[in-house]
C-alpha cells in the first residue's frame, strides 16, 4: 500500500488520500470495542492516514474523548501528523434523541470550547456545522468559525451536507476548505450541481459513506441481525425489498472485483478515488482488519474498461431507498 496525499480545496490542508471516519467507534452501528477502536486509529496513523473525522455529538462526546485518548497514546510523530475534522451543531437529549441543529455564533464557540477539551488539543483542524440550522443564516455560522480561525482555535472552515446556493453564500463569507457529504457508487446526488459548484470555487470534498454504511462493502448479508441502536435498522436502503435489490447490485459489483483480483469494498473505494483529486474518501473502519482492506484500495486503479463495467451494473440512481429516513432527509439540502 502506497499512501498518497490530496489537498482539501485551495485553502485547506494537505491530507492523506483516505481519511478515517471514527463515528462507528462510538455510535449508530451497534457495540464497538474501545481497545480495538484505539488500536485501529493507531494503525491508521502508522499507515500514513492523517485525517481523522468525528462529531461532537457522536456518542455525546464519547468519540472525541476516544480520539483524544488514542492521540495521547500515539508516538509523538504520529500524533503530530493527525488532522482532526469536527462536526458540531446536532442537539441531543439524555435518551440519545435528536432535537435539531444550533448554528448560532455563541453556540458555535461553546461547542468548540468543549471539543477542544475532549480532544485534548489546542486547535481543531477543520470545523463545520453538521447540518444547516434553518433558523440561522449560514453567513453567521461561518462568520463565527472564522472568528475562531482568527483566534487560532480552528485552522480551516468546512461545510457538511449543504446545497450549491449555501456553498456559494458560505464561500462569500470566508474561505471554505471542503464540503463533507455522502458520495458513493449508490449515492451520486452531488454530481449534478454540488460537485460542479465546489470545483468552480476551489472547495474540496471529503466523501463519507463510500461503502454506504457497509451495504456495498461485500460483507453485508440479507440475514444479518442488526443490534439495538444500529442506525441501519431504520435506514430505508436496508429494509425488505430495498435491501434485496441493493444486495443484487453488490453481487454484480463482486463479479467485476473478482475479475480484477480485489474485494468489493476495494473496488467501491477505488471508484470514489477515481472521481477526482479533489475528493478524499472517509472509510469508517472500526477494526484493524477492515482498515487494512480499505487501505489496499489505494493500490487499485480501475481502468476505462473497469469503470465502464461498474457504470453498467451500478448506474446512477440504481439504489433502492433513500439514504436516510424521511425525518432526517428533511434536514439535507440538495
Amino acid at each position: 500500500m502506497t499512501m498518497r496525499t490530496r489537498t482539501l480545496g485551495t485553502t485547506g490542508p494537505q491530507v492523506s488520500a483516505l481519511g478515517l471516519g471514527c463515528m462507528g467507534m462510538s455510535a449508530l452501528y451497534g457495540e464497538a470495542d474501545r481497545a480495538e477502536s484505539v488500536a485501529t486509529i493507531h494503525a491508521a496513523l502508522e499507515a500514513g492516514v492523517t485525517l481523522l473525522d468525528t462529531g461532537d455529538f457522536y456518542g455525546m462526546g464519547h468519540n472525541e474523548m476516544l480520539i483524544g485518548e488514542a492521540l495521547r497514546a500515539a508516538p509523538a510523530a504520529r500524533r503530530e501528523q493527525a488532522l482532526v475534522s469536527v462536526k458540531f451543531g446536532a442537539m441531543r437529549d439524555p435518551d440519545g434523541g435528536w432535537s435539531g441543529y444550533d448554528g448560532r455564533p455563541a453556540a458555535v464557540k461553546n461547542f468548540a470550547a468543549y471539543s477542544l477539551q475532549r480532544l485534548g488539543v489546542d486547535h481543531i483542524d477543520v470545523y463545520r456545522i453538521a447540518r444547516l440550522d434553518p433558523e440561522v443564516p449560514i453567513e453567521e455560522t461561518v462568520g463565527a468559525i472564522a472568528e475562531l480561525v482568527e483566534k487560532g482555535c480552528v485552522r480551516h472552515i468546512g461545510l457538511s451536507e449543504v446545497g450549491a446556493e449555501t456553498i456559494r453564500r458560505a464561500a462569500a463569507t470566508a474561505p471554505i476548505s471542503d464540503l463533507q457529504i455522502e458520495y458513493s457508487l449508490i449515492s451520486r446526488g452531488i454530481e449534478d450541481e454540488i460537485l460542479p459548484t465546489t470545483r468552480e470555487l476551489g472547495i474540496g470534498i471529503t466523501a463519507y459513506g463510500v461503502l454506504s454504511r457497509g451495504l456495498i462493502s461485500g460483507h453485508f448479508t440479507a440475514d444479518r441481525q442488526l443490534g439495538a441502536g444500529d442506525f441501519r435498522a431504520m435506514s430505508p436502503r436496508f429494509q425488505g425489498d430495498n435491501l434485496r435489490h441493493n444486495l443484487n447490485l453488490v453481487e454484480a459489483l463482486r463479479e467485476i472485483a473478482e475479475q480484477k483480483g480485489v474485494s468489493v469494498a476495494q473496488i467501491a473505494i477505488a471508484w470514489v478515488l477515481s472521481r477526482g483529486e479533489d475528493i478524499v474518501p472517509l472509510v469508517g473502519a472500526r477494526r484493524r482488519d477492515r482498515l487494512t482492506e480499505a487501505l489496499a484500495a489505494l493500490d487499485v486503479t480501475p481502468d476505462a474498461a473497469d469503470l465502464a463495467a461498474i457504470e453498467e451494473v451500478v448506474p446512477p440512481g440504481a439504489a433502492a431507498g433513500d439514504r436516510y429516513p424521511a425525518a432526517q432527509m428533511a434536514h439535507l439540502e440538495s
